[in-house]
């Protein structure tokens, strides 16, 4: 039996920040539009859940706005029930806390600690090697050096993505790394601390960050919701799904890009040798709930050292005291181990932590803890990286598929940036509709 058909100008497909964004530009230029999420809810990883009093988000979404359109925009949505907020956050390594980022403030480290952080960086400064870095190992030796690279940068990077940092480029990181002048980790030597990095400050919802999706959704008349589609053949430009099938002029693809080449009806063996290369890590955490008030004043930890369960700790509540009931705390736990884990064992080896790095007084202090799982979490920057996409992003675009977002453009990026990403690709739309 043949299915029904429509055609509309352009089919958004995933309904995230970057497809909801794309979605309210579309409207904007008045260009006709479907949207398809798989899931039965819009935001994709931006979205927050209600247990027992407490309120979680998938880790932590922050809003760094500096686009004007783009802040107006947010602003709007979430209306003037939102926090603007100074970042506070540390670095727990050599049994204490010092401010983050660690390359800039070594005071209060053990004296050898950072004697061998400001020597190390010091060395490098002064050492004017040839070449760019062939990965994010040698970024990090040449830039901070030998001290500050082996206590924190190298090994809490392998925590956080999975894989060492000479399985990945360097090119990363320029805008998410902060480099330090030299004055800066002299002066965080002797306890004259600097606020560096992209994120000193952000935006944060008082009901989490779900909220702004929620806003967005709201927006839009029509996310087709549960919509899963069952292939794509881009010679036809048809999107097919089990009661309908769907004919376009422009696919804006926000789902991963490896995701998409599955769905394509016969792809290039080149295009599908190139998204089989693509790497990504995922990532398994806690949601956590305490029955008192975090016991540190900060809003997220990092954790470099292999003996603790976790890489990151985050605390919600001091996001915004609306994420937990009053006098208690919501805390996010990022892992390391990317097995999933044996849940009594590791609750043992997180409450021991968490008890030893003052956040809680005793293992009671946690009320509970729902271990989640993001299958897409951080893209890895291997060295096959940029030729894969070297192959992936014309003969999409050929197509007429424009791939955006974090993951359809397999990136490494902010909530700002994947609605920017939405933004751009109905710049582009419009062009091409022309």
């Amino acid at each position: 039996m043949s299915l029904p058909r429509s055609k509309v100008p352009v089919v958004v497909l995933g309904a995230g920040l970057a497809g909801m964004s794309a979605a309210l530009h579309l409207q904007k230029r008045k260009i006709g539009y479907r949207i398809f999420e798989k899931l039965d809810w819009p935001g994709g990883h931006a979205i927050t859940t209600e247990d027992s009093g407490y309120r979680f988000d998938r880790t932590g979404h922050l809003l760094h706005l500096r686009d004007d359109e783009i802040r107006r925009d947010v602003l709007r949505w979430i209306g003037d029930d939102h926090e603007v907020v100074q970042r506070r956050s540390v670095i727990w390594s050599s049994g204490t806390y010092t401010r983050y980022p660690f390359q800039a403030n070594t005071f209060g480290l053990p004296p050898e600690v950072a004697n061998e952080c400001l020597l190390g960086f010091l060395e490098a400064h002064y050492d004017n090697p040839e070449g760019e870095p062939s990965n994010f190992e040698e970024f990090c030796l040449r830039h901070f050096g030998e001290g500050i690279s082996r206590h924190f940068m190298i090994p809490y990077n392998c925590r956080l993505w999975g894989v060492h940092p000479r399985e990945i480029t360097s090119a990363w990181c320029q805008r998410f790394v902060p480099l330090p002048k030299l004055e800066d980790v002299v002066a965080g030597a002797v306890g004259l601390t600097r606020e560096l990095g992209y994120n000193t400050n952000f935006v944060y919802p008082r009901r989490g960050i779900g909220v702004l999706s929620e806003a967005m959704a709201s927006e839009i008349p029509d996310i087709e919701l549960g919509r899963r589609p069952t292939k794509i053949d881009h010679a036809e430009k048809e999107i097919h799904f089990t009661d309908e099938i769907v004919e376009y002029d422009l696919l804006v693809n926000t789902i991963p890009l490896n995701a998409v080449v599955d769905l394509l009806d016969s792809p290039p063996d080149a295009a599908r040798a190139a998204a089989g290369r693509l790497r990504c890590s995922h990532l398994y955490y806690l949601d956590a709930a305490l029955n008192t008030p975090c016991g540190k004043d900060v809003h997220w930890i990092y954790v470099p050292e292999a003996k603790y369960p976790f890489y990151r700790v985050g605390c919600y509540s001091h996001f915004s005291p609306q994420m937990a009931p009053p006098g208690k705390a919501s805390l996010y736990i990022e892992l390391a181990d990317r097995e999933e884990p044996d849940f009594d064992r590791l609750m043992h080896d997180v409450t021991a932590a968490l008890t030893e790095m003052s956040i809680i007084s005793k293992p009671a202090d946690l009320a509970f803890a729902r271990l989640r799982k993001i299958d897409y979490a951080y893209v890895i920057f291997d060295h096959a990286y940029y030729d894969s996409l070297a192959v992936l992003e014309p003969f999409l675009e050929d197509s007429g598929i424009l791939s955006v977002g974090r993951y359809g453009q397999w990136t490494y990026c902010s909530m700002e940036d994947a609605m920017i990403f939405g933004r751009d690709a109905v710049d582009r739309v419009a062009d091409l509709l022309k």
